[in-house]
């Protein structure tokens, strides 16, 4: 058809040629007359489809050729007018739908090609005169379509409709009344187009406006068709536009009595002036589509709904309440449409805003199906659903009203729980933010159910917590100018408003906890079984908020704000830090303690300091005032301070932390004001020290340290009131530890320090737990002597319970803390030795806690060092004296009335005992000495024997004193002792116990026989005198060592060797002890019976065997007190019966323990025991000792390991062995060979350099002190 010429051949010919034109090539073109068009279309000749023909020809010239048809019609403008006026008659006369269509294009066409302005006016008026010509609307259903056609296309004509054709309009309105639906959607299609331009609207005159508000109810209300209804519905959106056409909309009431139209009636007769309109009201309208079944109308009804409320929910909710309209269109969030459930939440939204929305409980019941579809949108992919489905779930639980409950079972709450959970999921941060939101309202207590499900409050935190782990870091500022960076910094944004809204959701969650607290009702879940536990409980819940708080809010929150610090961020996580400190009290030391080491106080100081200077920010100023203040008091409760130190402290914080928000590097200035504002001074000190304390130091050392001084000098320099106690305790600390990085005090600061100091009245109120405080007193003398006794005593009793009161037990040094506190103290005294004599006078002055505390101390030091030096020496001993004078009486009472009182006592003799165990042997005891020697023998003779504890202690001081006196002091000692029944007794009772796997039993057996074994050898060797004796069981002592040595301690066992090996040495005759044996049969005694009594031979024997028996245990005591033991029976033997000697020297299985000793290694090889043990065989012409192999491996043993390696000991044990072998009598001659080699050896040990070495003169088991003399093997 494009290449078919558009004439009428019958009459072509008489056209004037210039109303032809051809489009394309001349010789190949499509050739158009305009007067044949013209004259074909007021032709009833030619039939409709050559006129449809036509008009689609022409239709395609104005598309193809735009500016072809126009040039031909301009040539004369009332052709222009006549072809216009022959379409539109044509719309009244062409019956053939199709044609109808081609006709409406083609003039539609037709003026947007002409673009003439007076071309529309025609059109318009010649529209308008055929309606009023006609008194009928019939038939006019083409010309509004066109006329709706054309106010879609030409955008200015709605403009000029409303303001030069408003008889048109009326004319137009006229429509509405006519039955037929078609042409009543089409007069519904142009006013939509009329309103849909904002300032054509405003032009309509109100009457008509009014009417055709009225109209449109009626037309709506009783639309059939759903074009018509759309098209009534397209028109009502544009209205809803203006809110006074809202107003008359709104305000057309149903009348019910009105005459029902006339449609029957001649439609010849004008309808719109002899037919009433029907108005209706548009909330039932609005109901009535809603509840229809027609997805696009439900969607068109919630739609117009919400473009009403939008204009004043106050003024138009009430009509749609009444309505019940929220219950119908809760009913329709059932539906999976996007579009639907968008405009439904929306339109609820507004319904939401009235409280009668929750008053008639249309909340209530809307609920459960608002929380079944949310389940649903999220699954959906439209986010924007999401949103406004969270938003309005978010409106309805922040209105939702105290009284009424909308969840009063578990199940709806665990519904909404889900449905938060799931938003906070989404990948959308803008959803998740909403959902953070709604979870905010989900966690207010009126929204709890009956129990409180504390489970899925956990998993609604978690969620959000949760989410906050995943967020990006805020944008740097380099790569904000980018677009790129610019992408980065929206998505930033976005995460930075999720942050705050999860922190006010964890907010909401912490004053859900508190309130729940204060409720009976709501803090447990009153249907868990007793016995059973279970997490729907209030303090699980608050665990997990402290929980969640520590592991996520804190480490995002400030990784966040290191690179974007937000103030209302950092308001709500300040409050979030506050809430913690009542949630769960018990907890708090322990998280107050992390913060502060965490840098809580500087983070906080630094961020008000920032946001909230000039009085901005007071919210933030406030929370960060409020934390400050709780995570300060709860530091100050840990310090055991005084109840009302610690209120006026806070007090003084409440007052001072608001308007502290300068910087910290302007707090030195602050402090050295002397007339700054004082109260604002002391709350800087206690920041930095409780700062300080956990390792946040907010200022350099130097400056901290000078401006302490500064302040305690000013207020001493101004008078007045002291300092709160908490505030010289800061003061006290901060001067201590940094002290070491600052000047020392001259006279002047220290004196106004001292008197800064002494105006507490108890110290311990001002003294801070630190190694630093302690060494800042005793680096100045004058502090020392003021205050070193007392801080002292509190470093001694502290975390003991007390400060020395009765009933406490000493400390453990055994315990880390206390441990800890003791390598304090002996670095102390190591630095300053003058702190030993403080140290005494707590011993003597103090309560039993402090001076067992300071014995403990002073146990330790003289623990650690290798010998007691005589200043130190000097210094101990006549302090202990007076300890011991003063409590040696009322404790001796004490333990002998049974009554176990704990008492220094027990550390003073212990302390004793390291202090004579230490000195050195050429130490001459003086009076001191002596009155210490008389008081413990007196006070071990007043103790019962069960009393070990101070027996023991008592016994090996004594043990001490004669083991380790030089020997002309010694006789002294021997004859005071020996003098003193008391002793005797005790000594006696003491020996009388039998052995027990008591410890402490056992050693106090064996001191009590090492110290016999010493009063006997000494007493032999000065002759001194005694006055009461002490019996000895012999037949007790063989079986002992004979049947009982495996079950006996080996110290205890070593104890009874040196005993027997003391009485052998004397013959068994020692006016000191009585020997007691079972008497023989024989009378009278025969033989070697006779001399060897009263061991008698079988004894003798039998202790040989269990000599042997010891040796070849080869544990070192034993080793060596056998060897003695087994020498000085053989020496007795030798004295007394020199053929039972030399029997039972050359028993056969002396060749076993040779054999046994000598393949035991190299180290027991050359142990002196083992080289005495072959001396003494040697001696006595043992067969059991051979050159080849025993001697010669002992030589080369020797020769591998070296002269010079060999020990003091073993040296001398060694040449004793090498004389017996080449002066003794042997069985087998050594022969040249030998005896040269073993005078060459004997040359070179004698010829080596006397060892200088000092050797430890004690071993100490336990808290025995055993003299290594009486353990070490006789070579003489």
């Amino acid at each position: 058809m494009s290449n078919v010429d558009i004439v009428y051949e019958k009459i072509h010919y008489r056209h004037d040629p210039r109303w032809t034109g051809r489009l394309g090539p001349a010789n190949g073109g499509t050739m158009l007359c305009v007067a044949c068009v013209i004259e074909m279309m007021e032709t009833a000749e030619v039939s409709s489809v050559r006129k449809s023909v036509v008009l689609a020809g022409v239709g395609g010239v104005l598309k193809r050729c735009p500016g072809v048809l126009r040039e031909l019609l301009l040539q004369d403008h009332r052709v222009c007018l006549h072809f216009a006026a022959s379409l539109l008659g044509m719309l009244h006369t062409v019956e053939d739908q199709a044609t109808l269509e081609q006709v409406i294009q083609v003039l539609v066409q037709l003026l947007l090609e002409l673009k003439s302005e007076q071309l529309v006016q025609y059109v318009l008026e010649e529209v308008h005169t055929q309606l009023c010509e006609q008194s009928s609307v019939r038939g006019f259903l083409p010309t509004f379509i066109f006329l709706g056609k054309l106010v879609d296309s030409v955008p200015a004509l709605p403009q000029t409709l409303a303001s030069q054709h408003i008889p048109l309009l009326e004319q137009l309105s006229a429509g509405l009344l006519f039955p037929d639906e078609a042409l009543k959607s089409s007069v519904c299609y142009i006013f939509r187009g009329v309103w849909g331009c904002a300032v054509t609207a405003q032009s309509v005159p109100p009457p008509l406006r009014d009417r055709l508000c009225a109209l449109l109810l009626q037309t709506l209300s009783q639309a059939c068709s759903p074009q018509l209804t759309i098209n009534c519905l397209g028109f009502l959106k544009q209205l809803l536009k203006l809110g006074e056409v809202v107003s008359v909309l709104m305000n057309c009431h149903t009348e019910q009595d009105l005459a029902e139209t006339h449609c029957s009636k001649d439609l010849d007769q004008r309808q719109d002036t002899r037919v009433t309109p029907k108005r209706c009201s548009l909330p039932l309208i609005l109901k009535k589509l809603l509840l229809s079944g027609d997805e696009t109308l439900q969607v068109a009804s919630a739609q117009c709904m919400a473009a009403i409320l939008v204009h004043s929910p106050s003024q138009y909710c009430p009509p749609f309440i009444e309505a019940d309209i929220p219950e119908f269109l809760c009913e329709r969030l059932c539906s999976r449409s996007e579009v639907l459930l968008w405009s439904v939440y929306s339109c609820l939204l507004l319904l939401a805003e009235d409280p009668a929305f929750f008053s008639q409980c249309h909340s209530v019941y809307g609920i459960e199906s608002l929380i079944r579809s949310l389940k649903e949108a999220l699954r959906l992919n439209s986010t924007e659903v999401q949103r406004q489905g969270l938003l309005l779930l978010t409106e309805i639980l922040e209105r939702q009203p105290v009284g009424v409950r909308l969840f009063p079972s578990g199940p709806g709450f665990v519904g909404a729980a889900e449905v938060v959970v799931g938003g906070v999921s989404s990948p959308c941060l803008q959803v998740a933010t909403q959902a953070a939101h709604a979870a905010s309202a989900l966690l207010r207590v009126n929204h709890q159910s009956s129990p409180v499900q504390y489970k899925e409050l956990k998993e609604a935190v978690e969620a959000v917590t949760a989410r906050c782990t995943e967020l990006p870091s805020p944008t740097t500022a380099h790569r904000r100018g980018t677009r790129a960076g610019t992408e980065h910094s929206s998505h930033s944004s976005r995460a930075g408003g999720f942050l705050l809204q999860a922190l006010v959701c964890f907010r909401a969650a912490c004053s859900l906890a508190e309130r729940c607290a204060g409720d009976p009702g709501l803090r447990e879940n009153a249907f868990t079984a007793p016995d059973r536990q279970s997490e729907d409980t209030l303090d699980s819940f608050c665990l997990y908020l402290l929980h969640r708080c520590d592991t996520v809010c804190v480490p995002t929150v400030t990784r966040y704000c290191e690179r974007a610090a937000s103030a209302s961020v950092l308001q709500q996580f300040f409050t979030i830090l506050s809430c913690q400190f009542s949630l769960l009290p018990a907890l708090m030391p322990a998280f107050s303690t992390k913060l502060a080491s965490s840098g809580f106080f500087r983070l906080a100081l630094e961020y008000k300091a920032a946001f909230c200077a000039g009085d901005r920010n007071p919210a933030l100023n406030e929370a960060c005032s409020d934390f400050l203040q709780r995570l300060s008091v709860s530091l100050l409760s840990q310090m055991d301070t005084h109840p009302q130190d610690c209120e006026e402290m806070e007090g003084v914080l409440k007052r001072c932390l608001p308007s502290l928000c300068c910087r910290l590097s302007e707090w030195p200035s602050l402090l050295c004001e002397a007339a700054g504002p004082r109260v604002t001074q002391y709350c800087l000190l206690t920041l930095l020290y409780l700062a300080m304390q956990h390792g946040d130091r907010l200022l350099p050392e130097p400056s901290m340290f000078s401006s302490v001084v500064a302040v305690l000098c000013s207020v001493q320099e101004q008078g007045g009131s002291a300092p709160p106690p908490c505030v010289l305790r800061a003061g006290l600390y901060l001067l201590s530890v940094t002290q070491e990085k600052s000047p020392n005090l001259d006279w002047a600061p220290l004196n106004c320090v001292i008197k800064a100091l002494s105006s507490c009245p108890h110290f311990s109120s001002i003294y801070t737990h630190h190694h630093s405080l302690l060494y800042f007193v005793f680096r100045y003398p004058e502090l020392a002597e003021r205050f070193g006794m007392r801080v002292l005593e509190l470093w001694l009793t502290h975390g003991t319970g007390s400060e020395g009161g009765d009933g406490e037990e000493a400390p453990d040094p055994s315990k880390p803390e206390q441990n800890r506190n003791t390598l304090v103290l002996l670095s102390l005294v190591e630095k300053n030795p003058t702190s030993v004599l403080t140290l005494l006078g707590i011993v003597c002055t103090r309560e039993t806690q402090a001076a067992c505390s300071a014995l403990a101390v002073l146990r330790s030091f003289l623990l650690a060092r290798a010998r007691c030096d005589s200043a130190i020496s000097a210094l101990l001993r006549p302090r202990l004296l007076q300890v011991l004078q003063r409590l040696a009486v009322e404790d001796a009472e004490g333990h002998g009335a049974g009554q176990g009182a704990p008492s220094p006592l027990p550390l003073v003799l212990q302390l004793l005992c390291l202090v004579q165990s230490g000195v050195s042997a050429e130490t001459e005891m003086d009076g001191t000495d002596f009155k210490l020697l008389y008081h413990v023998s007196n006070l071990v003779g007043k103790l019962k024997v069960s009393c070990t504890e101070l027996l023991l202690p008592a016994l090996n001081y004594l043990y001490c004193c004669v083991g380790l006196s030089p020997a002309h002091c010694v006789d002294r000692a021997v004859s005071m002792l020996l003098c003193n029944t008391g002793l005797m007794d005790q000594l006696q009772a003491v020996l009388n116990l039998s052995p027990s796997p008591s410890s402490s039993s056992s050693s106090l057996l064996c001191c009590a026989r090492l110290l016999l074994s010493s009063l006997v050898r000494l007493q032999h060797t000065h002759s001194a005198k005694v006055h009461k004796s002490i019996a000895l069981d012999l037949d007790r002592t063989v079986q002992l060592l004979v049947l009982e040595k495996r079950k006996t301690d080996s110290l205890l066992l070593a104890s009874f060797l040196r005993l027997l090996q003391t009485v052998l040495d004397v013959d068994l005759q020692s006016p000191l002890v009585t020997l007691t044996a079972i008497p023989s049969t024989q009378r009278p005694l025969q033989g070697a019976e006779s001399a060897l009594y009263p061991l008698g031979s079988h004894r003798a024997h039998c202790l040989i065997t269990a000599l042997y028996s010891l040796l070849l245990q080869k544990q070192e005591l034993l080793l060596s007190g056998s060897a003695n033991c087994l020498g000085s029976l053989l020496g007795f033997l030798s004295r007394r019966s020199p053929d039972t000697a030399l029997h039972v020297a050359r028993q056969p299985w002396s060749r076993f323990l040779v054999y046994a000793l000598l393949n035991s290694g190299e180290s027991c090889l050359l142990h002196p025991a083992v080289l005495q043990l072959l001396s003494l065989l040697v001696r006595f012409g043992s067969k059991t000792v051979l050159w080849d192999p025993d001697l010669e491996q002992v030589f080369e043993v020797v020769d591998r390991r070296g002269l010079k390696e060999l020990g003091e000991s073993t040296v001398q044990a060694l040449k004793q062995l090498l004389t017996q072998v080449l002066g003794g009598i042997s069985h087998e001659g050594p022969t040249l060979k030998h005896r040269q080699r073993a005078q060459s050896l004997l040359d070179s040990l004698s010829s080596l350099p006397a060892s200088d070495t000092q050797h430890d003169r004690v071993l100490r088991a336990g808290e025995l002190s055993v003299c290594l003399s009486d353990f070490t093997v006789k070579t003489g």
